[in-house]
């Protein structure tokens, strides 16, 4: 890395600099020695300095990373003898983090080091959300505990590192810490700590939390509400997150939606169904959870009831709206239901992008009409992943081989790389169609072309695979 910034450097026009080399600030001093107004050598070293972070900060914000890195301009500045203040690592640093340049961040690290500004809050923050924003936990932790004395944002932001990478034990491991050393949280410290919870699925731990911002008197807004709902919720107790609904002073829209969507994700529906008729106001999110809550426990008929009588209310269906009824469409193999969807997409031009393409090939697929299916993914502007995986598994179920494999190939030419779905889909078909020497190499390929290790589900189709021959 480093020597790849070097040779970068040696390529930059040096005029681009020419701003910043002493001898050009020397002879404006000496110019205009006998001017007692006039700016002296440090007033232009701190307006060099100052363009200097210039130059780096507005390179990030115009996303001109990838022809001169920021480090480079970084370098070029040290090297005309200017030295780096705090705004020049924050600016350095939110640069890298944009162009996600890990390495680079690293070198960055070093020279904070090296100048003793690491003691500074201000820039080790930046440093720690450098890390934090590109995923490495670890080093973000090394930074945390060489602070003295980080602030309540510190340690929210290193809290929330260890939820995002799933590590809720870490996470609130660190806030008793927090706590330990007489830290008081904050609602977003509260609601970071209550998503740990939630991940981790501790009962206890949520109960704990929640009767500590009854007592220490946090403001309890509605996103605070809706993470506690949401953590008793995930911790298994739908009855606790309902009697703090009924409790909570503070019902928006958006902590109804939370009440709802715990009540659906528990399968109850009856509660959920009461809590959506009784909703003072609703929004598309209401809607949506409704119609997804009805149609994943297979009460498809009520899915598309509800779906609708959001088509004649005030609100319009959405994306979300579309997949939701959609899947239940598919899995019940409601032909007429998806194909009268279809075309209110189309009546209604909530498809210009091609994003609900795959999610037709699946329901005219399940649905039985294969060749709608084909026509949609052959008019379709989106050929991405999904899309691909959705008409070949769709032509497998339909036990058409060779089509199948055909629009493997072309997936394959079109430089798109399958995913473990896919796979499944291709062994699928090549054990339907007879085709054992063709399974075989593509089961052979998996990680040789692909880099995979063999998956459960995979080697499940594998197994099938041989089944078939063996019988």
């Amino acid at each position: 890395m480093r020597a790849c910034i070097q040779q970068r450097f040696h390529q930059l026009p040096q005029t681009r600099f020419s701003f910043l080399h002493p001898p050009r600030i020397h002879a404006y001093t000496v110019a205009n020695v006998e001017n007692p107004l006039a700016p002296t050598r440090e007033d232009y070293a701190y307006a060099n300095v100052f363009l200097w972070n210039t130059m780096i900060r507005k390179q990030a914000e115009n996303g001109d990373i990838t022809r001169d890195t920021p480090l480079l301009y970084y370098i070029q500045g040290l090297r005309t003898g200017l030295r780096p203040n705090g705004q020049t690592f924050m600016y350095l640093l939110k640069a890298l983090v944009s162009g996600k340049n890990a390495n680079e961040g690293e070198e960055v690290h070093a020279s904070v080091v090296r100048t003793w500004f690491a003691s500074s809050e201000f820039v080790s923050g930046t440093l720690l959300g450098f890390y934090v924003a590109n995923g490495f936990t670890c080093k973000a932790r090394q930074v945390f505990d060489e602070m003295p004395q980080p602030g309540l944002v510190l340690w929210t932001l290193m809290i929330r590192a260890f939820v995002c990478q799933t590590l809720p034990g870490e996470a609130l491991e660190l806030f008793r810490t927090m706590r330990g050393v007489g830290v008081m949280p904050d609602m977003v410290a509260v609601t970071t700590v209550g998503s740990a919870c939630g991940l981790l699925g501790d009962l206890g731990f949520a109960k704990t939390m929640h009767c500590f911002v009854e007592k220490s008197g946090i403001e309890v807004d509605a996103f605070v509400s809706s993470t506690l709902i949401n953590t008793y919720g995930e911790c298994g107790s739908l009855d606790d997150a309902y009697r703090f609904f009924r409790e909570t002073a503070m019902k928006n829209v958006v902590v109804w939606n939370t009440m709802i969507h715990q009540s659906l994700e528990h399968n109850n529906l009856e509660l959920g169904k009461q809590l959506f008729d009784s909703m003072p106001e609703r929004d598309v999110a209401s809607w949506n959870s409704m119609i997804r809550g009805f149609a994943n426990v297979g009460q498809y008929e009520e899915a598309l009831a509800l779906f609708h009588d959001m088509e004649i209310s005030v609100f319009r269906p959405n994306t979300l709206t579309l997949l939701s009824t959609l899947s239940a469409c598919a899995s019940h193999g409601a032909l007429e239901a998806g194909a009268w969807i279809h075309s209110y997409v189309d009546n209604n031009d909530l498809n210009r992008d091609g994003s609900l393409d795959s999610s037709l090939i699946d329901m005219y697929s399940k649905c039985g009409d294969i060749a709608k299916a084909i026509q949609i993914f052959e008019e379709s502007p989106r050929r991405d992943l999904v899309t691909w995986t959705s008409i070949i598994c769709g032509l497998a179920m339909h036990g058409d081989g060779k089509n199948a494999l055909c629009y493997f190939s072309k997936m394959n030419e079109s430089q798109v790389s399958p995913d473990e779905v896919t796979m499944v889909g291709v062994l699928s078909t090549c054990a339907h169609a007879g085709l054992l020497e063709q399974g075989q190499g593509y089961f052979q390929s998996m990680e040789k072309v692909f880099g995979w290790f063999l998956r459960l589900n995979i080697m499940v189709a594998w197994l099938i695979f041989l089944a078939e021959w063996v019988v």
